[in-house]
């Protein structure tokens, strides 16, 4: 009996031994990891999906006729979203027609003129010539006093009144010349006032159609059939979500480490854990949420209490990541930085020129204004000069 009494102490010493080992294993599991991963990395679940959201709007008064679209529709660039009463667009485009044909008629007329007073200036040139002849030929005569110097005189005259004439035939030409000298028709500046016009008129006959900017949803339609609308009044919302990033709201003590160009692991509450998103730490706001906010804090007052403020961060999202697994604006993320390289800056140094949204939808207008305004100066004959 004595001799089995120290068996179960030495059993209960070697089972305290083996908890006390996996406690100190665990220990320093622990603070490896907070030490070598968690305390070079930085997360914060206050981050959302953000991305542009175009506003569609007119840029000319009118009553809305159609409606081609609605929410959550897909729409191409330059895809016609609105249309609106074009009746009165169009009878001003007509009016700028006519008043350009004219003014090139105009042109070709004066050109003509200009032609006139060329052929005057021969003439007068040529009756000068004969005026000098005669005076020559009469000359002599007057020495061997074979005419009356009456007629001397008179040729005499005859010389200067042709004189003048070309004179002012020449003058008459160079007044008709500065109005159409200069280049080709389309040059003038009487035909290039009226192509301004029809310019004008044609883009404004052309914004009776409103387009979508760019590819992207509609969100937020909000114009109806027949409504009355005025220039930039909004009317619905373009969404590109293949051009989406997330806004992550860290804490100012969090900030420290966090360096432009971080890998950055998303992870979204629509996927989950298995749809995680991969992507890069591309800029750090300038100030702070509620510097930015419609009433902005007060600090100088007597009842102040501390709140840690929260800095927005731009994270980037993979494109071919985004493209299988698509998102929405304003969805809930968890945001994790890895925060092991340091090098990076924490602001930009150089400036970039955002390469997105861009849209040339718009540009297109002009360049069919133009083809029609071309189109109508050589139909009324004012190309081929």
């Amino acid at each position: 009996m004595n001799d089995a009494a120290p068996a179960p102490a030495g059993k209960r010493r070697r089972i305290l031994t083996t908890l006390a080992l996996i406690f100190a294993v665990l220990g320093g599991v622990w603070w490896l990891m907070s030490h070598y991963v968690w305390g070079l990395r930085e997360h914060t679940d206050d981050a959302y999906v953000a991305g542009h959201q175009i506003s569609v709007s007119s840029q000319v008064p009118g009553t809305v006729i159609e409606v081609t679209v609605d929410n959550t529709a897909l729409v191409e660039a330059g895809q016609v979203l609105v249309r609106l009463d074009p009746i009165d667009a169009a009878t001003a485009l007509a009016r700028a027609e006519a008043q350009l044909a004219q003014a090139v008629r105009q042109v070709r007329q004066q050109r003509a003129v200009a032609q006139q007073q060329d052929a005057q200036i021969a003439q007068r040139k040529l009756e000068l010539a004969r005026a000098e002849l005669d005076l020559q030929h009469r000359t002599p005569l007057a020495a061997e006093q074979a005419i009356a110097a009456e007629d001397i005189r008179h040729a005499q005259d005859a010389v200067k009144l042709a004189r003048v004439g070309l004179q002012q035939a020449q003058q008459q030409a160079a007044a008709a010349h500065v109005l159409v000298d200069g280049g080709p028709v389309r040059d003038n500046p009487w035909v290039a006032d009226a192509v301004a016009r029809y310019r004008d008129a044609f883009v404004m006959s052309h914004r009776n159609a409103i387009i979508a900017p760019v590819r992207g949803y509609v969100a937020q339609r909000n114009v109806q059939l027949g409504q009355r609308i005025t220039p930039g009044q909004p009317l619905m919302t373009v969404i590109a979500l293949d051009d989406l990033w997330i806004d992550a709201n860290f804490k100012e003590n969090q900030l420290r480490n966090l360096r432009l160009g971080q890998a950055v692991e998303i992870e979204s509450d629509l996927y989950g854990s298995n749809g995680k998103f991969h992507g890069r730490v591309i800029g750090l706001a300038a100030g702070t949420g509620g510097a930015f906010s419609l009433l902005p804090p007060q600090n100088a007052t007597g009842n102040w209490i501390k709140v840690v403020q929260r800095v927005p961060v731009k994270v980037s999202l993979d494109a071919q990541e985004l493209a299988q697994r698509p998102l929405r604006i304003g969805l809930s993320t968890t945001v994790y930085v890895d925060t092991h390289d340091r090098d990076g800056q924490v602001l930009a140094q150089t400036s970039v020129p955002a390469s997105k949204p861009a849209t040339d939808v718009y540009a297109q207008d002009m360049q069919q204004a133009q083809a029609a305004a071309d189109a109508i100066i050589a139909r009324h004959g004012g190309a081929a000069h």
